[in-house]
This record gives structure tokens, sequence and C-alpha cells, in this order.
């Protein structure tokens, strides 16, 4: 079963995981499915309400195997290759090679392909027959699908979903035609190769799934159809590379979870935007991978990743909250509070889907979760009209209010309290000032202020006052936050939680506060939990320079990753989510984040590299700062910094890189690479008086 090539970034196999849900899975923003699954799942589709809502299982065209029964001597190879997003089954035999290929279109998104190629060898003249094996029915337990007119050789069903995920809203539609599948297919005697290619094409609209449909087998008439999609991916791995020169088993870890999350976005992109679950579009049928619904996941472990390399992609994740936000205004209200708290679950509306109503009550760090993507947003890109003409602002705004009406003054404590809360370790709940609500609370207000400075909007007293005041708990005696009002040392917990407000929220504290945190949770963590816990413990080692313990809890991280196609898992026992882009997300993050010290900042784009000893060279492309692209290489000795792109329409700003130590300014100029020591530093837009 295990991957026997040396290429990181093409996963292959002799044969398919014996479970079903570790199949690779082939997705782009708007549609995904696991190879040989028999349905399909579409962004934004779900059908049920509230609690039951989930993604609409739509019956899948595309499962088809390919086989050739009684016969022997086969060699049969799958493959998962990343650099093109292709899916591939091949059998070959002395005489002749079948290949088929499985893919989700990244440019023309509304189609699936599967793509049969039948090649022989010179010598050979036999009539070559290929079995297909399909059980596609156009039937759906989501959807109430009718049957229209063939449309230029494709079959046709259109309808809606069965159930609204609230009382009188819409049941969105879903149209699709496929070309039929036969049982067999042949390469005559007389023709050396030949390749067929069956289309699904998938949408909103009839007028949608037609004209997709049309332009799938145009481009299929001429040759393109799979080059055009070859060619966007190869595009946006131009834009977003992370090599490093260490363990192979390390590199196809990163090339594969890079792989699965830039699977569910598009760099530009047109479509509305539907979150991000943490299965992706390809998961979340009833009952699976958290129903297709959209967590903190989004926010806290996949968006940065996005973040660095595609900003609008990133920003079509702020806007799904953007779109989502009456749902958001409506579960404040329900729980009697101000202001916007958005769900611990959310589907299509905004309003709490989540099956069990104490996460959705009480997990209310959700809020502080989503402000700091929109925080880190802000401060890469500078981009204000999200936030002036787009909505951003009114959510900002709603999220602080929600925060000040959610405190209470302690007039023992002389400080506000938030109680009644779960915090991300969700073996304790009920609980009071949960360090990281009470700390992602008090960024959210700094940051609101913050944003109307910039803005030049009136800065509410309120938000000043409550975030000076917040009680953050924390243990003067033994120098260490404890996770919540009454935590005793040792109580075990089930994910990171404390030591976040190191990473992300960079929230004050002294580098010996750091590790007591550190030192404190790792023991009493949860060791076969979530995946994505071990990797924020990564990134605090690295902070403090203690690299082969970092790369030592890194390295934990592996027991979730299964072969041949590096699909994760939520725990490393097997259970919980598969395809679990937030364990990949988080490990990203150690990598991205943690090797390279990245953090971004009101000010700055700050660099602190930490290598462990079996990596001896880190080269990441595509870093987006306030418009630029960047590429940082990374030894242990020396580092190079350079401008690749800085594009004029519109203008990006211009940089500078500072060292920390002797505040030397060097600019940075499009083209031109600089060299400095490997030592902490910034980027920055270049102080007055620079050139």
């Amino acid at each position: 079963m295990a991957d026997g090539s040396e290429d990181p970034a093409v996963f292959s196999s002799s044969s398919l995981p014996a479970d079903p849900r570790l199949l690779a899975t082939v997705t782009n923003a708007y549609l995904g499915t696991r190879v040989y699954r028999d349905t399909l799942h579409v962004s934004g589709v779900y059908s049920g309400a509230a609690g039951d809502t989930h993604r609409a299982d739509v019956p899948s065209p595309a499962n088809v195997h390919m086989a050739m029964p009684g016969a022997g001597g086969l060699d049969e190879t799958f493959a998962l290759d990343t650099r093109t997003g292709t899916f591939s089954h091949e059998l070959r035999a002395t005489d002749f090679v079948a290949t088929q290929q499985i893919y989700a279109h990244y440019s023309l998104v509304h189609l699936m392909v599967v793509s049969i190629t039948i090649r022989r060898s010179a010598h050979a003249t036999r009539p070559i027959t290929i079995q297909l094996q399909t059980p596609f029915e156009p039937k759906s337990q989501d959807l109430d699908l009718k049957q229209g007119p063939d449309f230029q050789g494709a079959h046709y069903v259109y309808g809606r979903t069965l159930v609204p995920e609230v009382r009188g809203g819409p049941c969105p539609a879903v149209h699709m035609l496929w070309t039929p599948v036969p049982g067999a297919l042949t390469l005559r005697g007389e023709e050396r190769e030949r390749r067929w290619q069956f289309l699904t094409a998938v949408a909103g609209s009839e007028e949608g799934a037609k004209g997709s449909y049309r332009r799938g087998l145009a481009c299929a008439a001429a040759g393109s159809l799979h080059r055009r999609h070859a060619r966007a991916w190869a595009a946006l791995w131009r834009g977003c590379s992370v090599e490093l020169a260490g363990p192979l088993r390390l590199r196809r870890a990163l090339r594969g979870s890079l792989f699965y999350l830039l699977s569910s976005i598009t760099p530009h992109p047109v479509l509305p935007p539907h979150g991000i679950s943490p299965g992706g579009v390809a998961n979340g049928a009833r009952g699976e991978d958290y129903w297709g619904h959209v967590f903190w996941d989004q926010e806290t472990w996949i968006f940065p990743n996005i973040l660095l390399f595609y900003p609008k992609a990133a920003r079509a994740m702020l806007e799904y909250r953007i779109h989502t936000l009456e749902g958001a205004l409506h579960n404040a209200r329900e729980q009697g509070y101000e202001g916007a708290k958005f769900p611990w679950e959310s589907a299509a509306t905004g309003r709490e889907v989540c099956p069990e109503e104490i996460y959705g009550a009480q997990e209310i760090h959700i809020s502080g979760d989503v402000l700091l993507a929109f925080e880190q947003y802000y401060h890469t890109t500078q981009d204000q009209k999200l936030f002036r003409e787009e909505g951003g602002w009114r959510l900002v705004c709603a999220v602080a209010q929600y925060w000040c009406s959610r405190m209470v003054w302690s007039e023992e404590e002389q400080c506000y309290h938030i109680r009644d809360v779960m915090p991300p370790d969700e073996h304790h709940c009920h609980v009071d000032n949960s360090a990281y609500t009470n700390a992602v609370a008090q960024r959210s207000l700094t940051f609101a202020a913050d944003l109307a400075r910039d803005l030049m909007f009136p800065v509410p007293e309120q938000w000043l006052r409550r975030a000076r005041s917040i009680k953050v708990p924390f243990d003067a005696g033994k120098k260490y936050h404890p996770e919540y009002d009454g935590y005793s040392l040792g109580e075990p917990v089930k994910q990171a939680d404390v030591v976040l407000l190191g990473f992300p929220l960079m929230h004050p504290m002294s580098p010996a506060v750091r590790r007591n945190d550190l030192e404190v949770y790792e023991p009493v963590t949860e060791p076969h939990g979530p995946a994505m816990t071990w990797s924020m413990f990564t990134v605090g080692w690295l902070e403090l320079k203690e690299v082969q313990r970092a790369q030592a809890l890194l390295n934990k991280c592996f027991s979730h990753i299964t072969e041949p196609f590096k699909i994760w898992v939520e725990n490393s026992d097997g259970s919980g989510a598969v395809n679990f882009l937030t364990g990949m997300g988080g490990f990203l993050q150690a990598i991205l984040f943690g090797y390279t010290g990245f953090r971004i900042t009101r000010s700055s784009l700050r660099f602190d590299p930490a290598l462990p000893d079996d990596i001896h060279e880190l080269n990441v492309t595509g870093v987006s700062y306030l418009g630029n692209k960047l590429r940082f290489s990374i030894t242990r000795e020396a580092m190079g910094i350079e401008v690749t792109e800085s594009p004029r329409d519109p203008p990006a700003l211009p940089l500078e890189a500072v060292l920390a130590g002797s505040g030397q300014r060097l600019p940075l100029h499009k083209g031109q690479r600089i060299s400095l020591p490997t030592a902490a530093g910034c980027i920055r837009r270049p102080s007055p008086g620079t050139s």
C-alpha cells in the first residue's frame, strides 16, 4: 500500500485502501467527490432543517470503475498527481495500456470529467475491450429529481433539495447533465490509440449546466479539456510553492496538505462564497464529516495558509461570513445578547445548525476567531473596500457589540468576565473566563477600535474600556495561564487551547510564560486527539528555538496521515472526519509560520526562522504582502528575500526588510534579491526618508 515513488508530488499504489473513506478526493471550489463514490457534492447545497442540515447527496456519474475480468498478467496502478489535480487508474499488459483519469475541472468548475484512453503497443493488432462498471442511478435521498430532455448526447435531471435549512427558506436547485457510460469500450484492431471522455456538468440552473456541458464538449473536441485543467493547476502552483530540503516523508505530507487545501479554493473567485468545511466539499453527507458544516476550522486552521498566498481566495472566505451575518445577528438575539454571534456550525444561512445544543450555546470563541481572520486579512492587504463598501465594517461592529453584551463586570475582581462558556478544550463546559475565549474577545475589540481609527469612524468608549479590563486568567505565582477559572494543574485537555494565546493570538507574554504554558499543557493534552493540536505546540517550541523538541511534536502529525493518498484523519485512531483539512491547515502553519517565524502584525510581516536539524533549506514562493509577491529562501546561516511580483494596477505598496537586532533597513525592489543573516526581522512599508 505504501507509496513507492520518490516524486513528492505523485502518490501512487498498486492497490486501493480497504477503507473507502481514505480514497483520494477530487474537488474544485464548486464540485467534489471521493473517487469511486456514488455521490458528489455541490458547494453551498444543503438539505435538512436546522441541526439536520447536511450536504445534499447528488448522484455521481463519475463513479466509473475500469476492469478486465479474467485477464491475467495485468499490472495495475492508482495514482494522485497533485501537479495536475488528477486521479488515475492504469492497467498495463504486454500489448496495451489503459488509463482512466478522474478530475474536477479546475477552470471549468461546473465540470467533473472521466477520461479513458486505450493505447496498444506497436506489434499488437487484436481488439482490446475494457469493461466499465458503474452503479450510477439518477436518484437522491436529498433531491426531488426529475428527468428532462437529452441535450447534445447527455442525459439531464434537475430538482431541488427536499427540506430548507430555515422554515420557509429556499431549497437550492441542482441541474445535472452527463455523458452516458457504456458497459464496455473497445479499441478496434486498426486503431492505435483512442480516448473517450465522459462529462458531468452541474449548476444551479438549466442554462448554467448546459453552458458548462457545451464548453466541456468544445474543449474535448479540440483536445484541450485536460490540458486546460492542468494549466490552471500549473498556474496555481507557480503562485504558491513551499519546498524544503529534508525527509521525503515530510515533503510528501507538505505537498499533500497544500494540495487538498488548494483544491478547495480558486485564486480568482467568481462564484458566491460558501465557506470551507473540515472535510471539504467532497464530504459532508448526513452523519459524516460534520455534515459539511463550517466551523472555526475555516478561520483558525485553514485561512492563514490561504491568506499567505492567495488573498482573493481568503477574501472569499470572509465574504461567506459577511453573507451569513444576518444569521449571526439572529443567533445573538435568540440567546438574549446584542450584536452578532457566529454559529459554532454554519451552513447556508449563518444560523446555528449544530446538532448538539451545548456547543452552539457555549463555544462562543468562534465569533472572535472570525474577527481574527478579518484582522489578518486587513493587515496583509490594507483592503479598506471590504470594510467600507462590502459589509466588513458592519460585521466587525456587530461582533464587538456582541462581546460587549456578553461581558459582565466583577466588583470583586474589578474586571470584566465572560461566564458559562466552553473553551476550545471541549472536555470542559460551563466554565468562567476561558483564557482563550477572553483573549480572543479582547483581540476583537482592539482590532475593531484600530480599524475605526483607520476608517476615521468614532470609537465607542465601551470597546476600549472592555478591551483594557477583561480578565485573562494568569497565575502570577506559577507564571502560566490557567485554562479557565478553577482549572487545576494536571487536568486532561482535549486539544490545543491555552497554547493558542501565543500563536495565533500573539497575546502579550514573556518567553518564560510562553514556555510554561507549553510545559504545563503538553503532557496533559489528549495524545490521540484532533490532528491540528501538535502543530501549535510545534510553533510554540520553534518560537523558543527548541527546534528538535518542536520537530518531535510535529512528527506526531504523521499518525493522522493515511496511505497511499495522504488523506488525513481527525484522530490518530482513524475516527472522526476524513480528508481533515483542519489538521492539514495546522500542519502547514507549523511550516509556514513555524519554520519561517512569520507573524502578521498591524505594521509588518515579521520573520524569525528556525529550522530543525534535518531541514537544510526552505524556499517559500508567492508570499503575498501589501499587493506584492515575495520569495523567501532560508538556511540555518543565511536567507534571501526577493519581490517577484509588484503589480501596478492597483499599485502595490513599496517594501523594505528590517533586521530586528541591528535595525538595518534594506529596500526591496522587484527582481532584486537581498541576502541577510538568518535572524529575526520584518517586511514593512518604508519609513519616511527611506528610498
